[in-house]
């Protein structure tokens, strides 16, 4: 009997682009805020220690209002929406993706692979013996079917299964793209949630972890001052107009998340809308709940003390994490990427407080600072293609090394 011609159908197709010289990759990332998908073209050449990878073309394409509400209640819809979202959001990253080829002047089968992180909708890290949860929607089949292309989605259960956080995840890409022999950089990344990684050239001394509120804070502020129109403060323009309430910044640090040791990792369960509703009452008392709770009782003075307020929050938090990191070699430089690059306010306070140490752009190295983790996910992608680790147990908690995602074929 003849066999089916589809037979090792599967195999020789992975085989095929595992043994490329060189992989195109389209990485998709949405962060925290929950307001658009990055998605990044990556070229990449070899992997683990030998990778080389060039950032061929970057776009953000934002979410359609409709969707970034229904988003935005996720955490508290029933399954059946939870379970249309996971296909609605597939598609949207689909088009983002494809949105991206056409920027670049690619067709989808110039594309080898895509690695999509998808939209977290639930983080929960492990907590004693009790294991960590969580969640990521985008279906990856969506993907996959609607692009034509090998997907590689939820990046983070494979670790969360070996028993860490299943973040932060970057580290690993922070490695293989920015350790400079002889320095100790550490890379900040301020999404909603700001991470660092220690950065040194042994991967076995790499160190990282979430230090908290990046611009999550700032973001529910802008969108409650704005009725919804603004998703940020702009260039941290109402922050840098403020002045911040010191006893309000004070009394926030002290929450336990800060002072927990590390591997780490947290979200917007913590530092999401309750936390800004909170904070908005720390600095204007019963007028700031009221606020909040939908009243006009701020004026655009007092919003902008509640914004340079947040941002204080996120600098000091990040600089007070240093505490957790290794003492030697001494840090050479820090370097940041995502949204927060853009808000002023946020990076001369961070050069003030880690003077005499140099702050940097990710953009002052060659690389877009909002397309970073984008092509992070690109490069993980890529590494599960060549079957090794994408988690650093060191930075994550798990008791392994894992080889992360899941693979949609599209055919």
């Amino acid at each position: 009997m003849a066999k089916p011609s589809s037979a090792g159908r599967l195999v020789r197709k992975l085989t095929g682009l595992a043994t490329r010289d060189e992989r195109l990759v389209v990485g998709l990332m949405s962060g925290t805020s929950a307001d658009g998908i990055d998605a990044a073209l990556v070229k990449c050449h070899g992997w683990g220690h030998w990778l080389e990878a060039e950032l061929v073309d970057f776009t953000c394409v934002r979410y359609e209002p409709t969707l970034a509400e229904r988003l935005g209640h996720a955490a508290h819809a029933g399954i059946a929406e939870l379970a249309r979202l996971n296909f609605d959001v597939g598609e949207a990253f689909a088009a983002a993706a494809l949105t991206l080829l056409r920027k670049s002047g690619k067709r989808p089968t110039d594309v080898h692979l895509i690695g999509s992180h998808g939209q977290t909708i639930y983080h929960e890290p492990p907590e004693g013996d009790r294991r960590g949860a969580t969640l990521q929607i985008g279906e990856g089949d969506v993907i996959a079917r609607q692009t034509g292309v090998v997907t590689i989605s939820d990046f983070r259960t494979a670790d969360v299964a070996a028993g860490g956080s299943g973040a932060p995840l970057i580290p690993l890409v922070d490695w293989l793209l920015f350790r400079k022999p002889g320095a100790a950089r550490l890379m900040l990344n301020i999404g909603g949630i700001a991470n660092v990684t220690w950065l040194v050239e042994d991967l076995a001394g790499v160190r990282a972890f979430d230090t908290g509120p990046g611009n999550a804070l700032c973001d529910e502020i802008a969108r409650r001052a704005s009725h919804g129109r603004e998703a940020y403060d702009a260039d941290g323009a109402g922050a840098a107009r403020g002045t911040a309430h010191e006893d309000a910044v004070t009394h926030f640090l002290v929450k336990q998340y800060f002072a927990a040791q590390p591997p780490k990792s947290t979200g917007k369960e913590l530092f999401g809308r309750d936390a800004a509703r909170e904070l908005a009452e720390l600095v204007h008392g019963e007028k700031g709940r009221e606020w909040f709770s939908g009243g006009d009782t701020l004026t655009d003075s007092d919003i902008d003390s509640l914004q340079a307020t947040a941002v204080a929050i996120t600098a000091r938090s990040i600089r007070n994490a240093v505490r957790f990191l290794p003492r030697t070699p001494d840090l050479t430089e820090m370097v940041v990427s995502g949204g927060g690059v853009k808000n002023h306010a946020m990076m001369t306070m961070l050069a003030e407080l880690f003077t005499p140490v140099p702050v940097r752009s990710l953009a002052e190295i060659g690389i877009d600072p909002d397309a970073k983790e984008a092509m992070g996910f690109a490069i993980l992608a890529n590494e599960t293609l060549g079957g090794g680790p994408g988690n650093v147990p060191a930075a994550t908690g798990a008791k392994t090394g894992a080889i992360l995602g899941k693979i949609s074929i599209g055919f």
